[in-house]
């Protein structure tokens, strides 16, 4: 008998003033001068995995890594994939091609010369990668990435594709898989059922239903997504930023890592290489070799 379905568990590796809440309040060139708590966060995210016997994909940020080696090299040790958020956090549709392709292979050498594995997977920041970009997944092919995990089948206001397929798809037959974010389907609309800010404001009990269904009824496996800073109640409050912004920011912060607790126990999770490893074997013509080609550390 077949066991549980495996689900894709993922982190995406960022500063608490580096979010999109944040960037109309906090300048790019005065993040170098804040209290970074990226790694201290991380690494509680590292313990509880281990604890739990989880394996996941950090998603994790060039501008990240460079400061932070040593992170980098546990995340890899743990057994964990390494894969790129970009380096500067910059949403897709703010940068012009050229500028997006030096944006994702900075990222990209930096944390393979650092980690010592390849880096073949991608997730935009903010989930900015969609229909009005759809040059960025011929570049992140170009550049040797063998999938994306970019797109968001929701509507919200800051990002979503609400008419992109709910299952990995190529887009428009190109040889880069698109692993989109989960949702379940409800009364003709998709609803996110993948973490981040709605992890936190739904009932633990109602998130693990919508997961459970698509399990369950779609027979497909499903993404789970969370950032350092949600499990740091802590951090410092950010001033001026809006109410929903520091709604979506700072909502149940104190709670997450009890509820991850929880979800880690519940279902069956692994890296988003191995989840959808079938998915990506059967990229059509991809050309870059498969196998980890390891840089110099």
């Amino acid at each position: 008998m077949a066991g549980p379905i495996r689900n894709a568990l993922s982190v995406d590796v960022e500063e608490h003033f580096q979010v999109e809440a944040f960037a109309g309040v906090i300048a790019r060139d005065s993040w170098a001068g804040l209290p970074s708590r990226v790694e201290a966060n991380t690494g509680r995210l590292l313990d509880q995995f281990a604890q739990a016997g989880a394996h996941a994909t950090f998603f994790t940020l060039g501008w990240v890594a460079e400061r932070h080696p040593a992170l980098v090299r546990r995340i890899v040790a743990a057994g964990h994939e390494l894969a790129s958020h970009g380096h500067g956090h910059a949403r897709v549709p703010t940068l012009e091609p050229a500028a997006f392709r030096v944006d994702i292979r900075r990222a990209r050498q930096v944390l393979e010369d650092i980690g010592g594995v390849a880096v073949t997977g991608y997730r935009a920041p903010t989930f900015s990668l969609g229909p009005h970009t759809p040059w960025a997944f011929d570049v992140l092919h170009e550049e040797g990435y063998r999938y994306s995990s970019s797109v968001y089948p929701v509507r919200h206001d800051l990002y979503g594709a609400p008419d992109a397929p709910r299952v990995p798809f190529h887009p428009d037959g190109r040889p880069i898989l698109e692993i989109p974010m989960t949702t379940t389907r409800l009364f003709g609309r998709n609803w996110p059922c993948a973490g981040g800010g709605f992890f936190r404001l739904l009932p633990y009990p109602v998130f693990r239903l919508g997961l459970a269904r698509v399990n369950r009824q779609e027979h497909v496996p499903g993404i789970f997504y969370t950032h350092p800073w949600e499990i740091d109640p802590e951090q410092p409050r950010v001033e001026g930023c809006g109410a929903l912004s520091r709604f979506r920011h700072y909502l149940n912060l104190s709670a997450t890592a009890g509820r991850l607790d929880r979800l880690l126990r519940d279902f069956a999770w692994d890296r988003m290489d191995r989840v959808f490893a079938a998915e990506l074997a059967a990229a059509p013509g991809f050309s870059a070799p498969l196998a980890p080609a390891l840089r110099a550390a």
